[in-house]
């Protein structure tokens, strides 16, 4: 996030989009709602009734994978309007004029042909976002697991450029990360073009930095693949072994029978895990890993917090923190450094990532500091880009709108779309709780009552939902919350997998898998 959580409550206007926040993000969507309260106009873009539409000045009903057009859209009539910042585009952007001649056929009537939301709607969402004053942008993995998903968040940016809302309080363009430390894992180099602090691999003069720091020859010089790709290269037979830590690919990715059977050509197959998933079942070695509160070590929130946790409680049986286990078998493959405590390797941190410089285990005893933290007397960055962009000037891409890898045709008629439920917490965790289960004890699908009702279909009934790839058995929901021609299934579930059905599509950019459009047929079995 450019910005920091509390800050949501002071915005004139909130964008969100590609997010259902109430259910996904709830301590976040308490801020949208004290903005609301407060008299914030909220715009809320989204192909379901969520319940931030309650609150909302407008709602954009786009269909789902059609946000690009949307927000070009937006940008189209904000500079034909001439609604942007010109100061702030003259003085810390370039590329402006290109963008402009790129969003000139994104008319609000084609745009409304293209995504089903009325042209007024765009033109007035247009306006209220650029006049703000204050306007802030939330997204989610709603605009990201598209195979335009990294065009989407280009347009994101586009438009806060546009506009002039970057760098001050209550704007800026605002990721809700999915998971609880999703955002410490990029920091600390878990992606395949980086390294800690988003050092790129390919720089030889990082790669050296960290040769010397580390006491190893040097560093593979070109980015490795991401998760879809490893899973091609098992099936393939290229990549040969894999250590999966805190993961269950075999629920989550898409296409799960092609996963299953990447996952089964592999010779070897490490799990890390606290409970032994369905991934880990398929492992030749499961190492018993510690949960959060059984280990001292830091979170990085979605604002950038990073956050010191203290061990609450000792680990049961055999399990141990992760990073023991990784010292242990560090010290196995000839590693010479064995470190003594989360802290000591935190000190490594800071030495060799700049935007973690300042940090410290005392430093993080009160409430944590939002990265970056340039020195130990720097007090953190709770608002990004202020002064100048990290690479100087602001640059505008030209992004255009692409449909999605698999539409609606006469044999899988209707739109397949994925998601979050408010009691689950992703695969895993949640439904070892008794309470949680109580709450929401089996998987659905929303079905518009509509469709139902020319289907035959009743509430509660058992359907079968058939993709390409797979089909699941599940009971209706029916409902108006979703669209005619549309269905929605929550992924939490291993007794109907959702990922059965989704495709393996990939931006071809961020290599992120399409979950969030398919097409599928709905089988009723009298």
């Amino acid at each position: 996030m450019t910005n920091s959580i509390a800050d949501i409550a002071s915005a004139d206007c909130i964008f969100v989009i590609g997010s259902n926040t109430t259910e996904n993000h709830p301590v976040i969507a308490l801020k949208v709602k004290e903005a609301v309260r407060r008299g914030a106009r909220l715009i809320v873009a989204d192909p379901r009734r969520i319940e931030l539409v309650n609150f909302s000045y407008l709602w954009l009903r786009q269909k789902p994978g059609t946000d690009l057009a949307l927000l070009n859209g937006l940008l189209h009539v904000i500079i034909k309007e001439e609604l942007y910042d010109k100061e702030f585009i003259a003085q810390r952007t370039e590329g402006f004029e290109a963008l402009k001649l790129a969003v000139e056929e994104y008319t609000p009537a084609k745009v409304s042909e293209v995504t089903g939301v009325p042209a007024g709607d765009i033109i007035e969402a247009a306006r209220t976002y650029a006049r703000g004053p204050r306007s802030t942008i939330l997204y989610a993995m709603g605009i990201t697991q598209h195979i335009t998903g990294t065009a989407n968040v280009m347009a994101l940016a586009n438009l806060a450029m546009a506009c002039g809302q970057v760098g001050k309080e209550g704007s800026g363009v605002n990721p809700l990360r999915g998971q609880s430390n999703v955002q410490g894992a990029c920091d600390m180099g878990g992606l395949p073009n980086v390294l800690p602090g988003y050092q790129p691999v390919t720089d030889p003069g990082v790669r050296h930095k960290f040769s010397e720091a580390w006491g190893v020859p040097d560093l593979p010089g070109e980015p490795g693949l991401t998760l879809m790709e490893m899973m091609a290269a098992a099936q393939e037979g290229k990549l040969k072994g894999m250590y999966i830590l805190g993961e269950n690919p075999v629920l989550t990715d898409p296409d799960v029978s092609h996963v299953k059977e990447a996952l089964k050509n592999l010779e070897f197959l490490v799990v890390q895990d606290i409970f032994l998933t369905e991934t880990a079942r398929m492992a030749d070695v499961v190492l018993p890993g510690a949960s959060f509160a059984e280990k001292e070590g830091t979170f990085t929130s979605t604002e950038r917090r990073v956050q010191l946790l203290h061990k609450a409680i000792e680990p049961p049986g055999e399990a141990r923190p992760d990073w023991l286990i990784l010292n242990d078998l560090l010290l196995l493959m000839g590693y010479p450094r064995k470190y003594s405590s989360p802290g000591e390797i935190m000190q490594e941190i800071a030495g060799l990532t700049p935007s973690y410089a300042g940090i410290t285990y005392e430093r993080l005893e009160d409430k944590g500091l939002q990265w970056p933290v340039l020195s130990l007397e720097h007090p953190g960055t709770p608002v990004l880009h202020r002064e100048k962009f990290s690479r100087g000037y602001g640059q505008f891409q030209v992004v255009h709108y692409r449909p999605p890898a698999e539409e609606p045709d006469e044999e899988y008629p209707f739109l397949f779309t994925t998601g979050r439920n408010l009691y689950h917490y992703h695969t895993v965790i949640s439904r070892k709780s008794r309470g949680l289960e109580e709450m929401c004890p089996a998987p659905v699908v929303e079905i518009n009552d509509n469709d139902a009702a020319r289907l035959g279909i009743r509430e509660g009934e058992m359907i079968e939902i058939v993709s390409r790839r797979g089909k699941v058995r599940v009971k209706a929901l029916v409902t108006d919350r979703i669209p005619r021609g549309q269905v929605f299934m929550n992924f939490h579930f291993h007794e109907a997998a959702a990922n059965l059905l989704t495709i393996a599509a990939l931006d071809p950019v961020a290599k992120i898998p399409e979950y969030k459009t398919c097409a599928v047929a709905i089988k009723v079995k009298k």
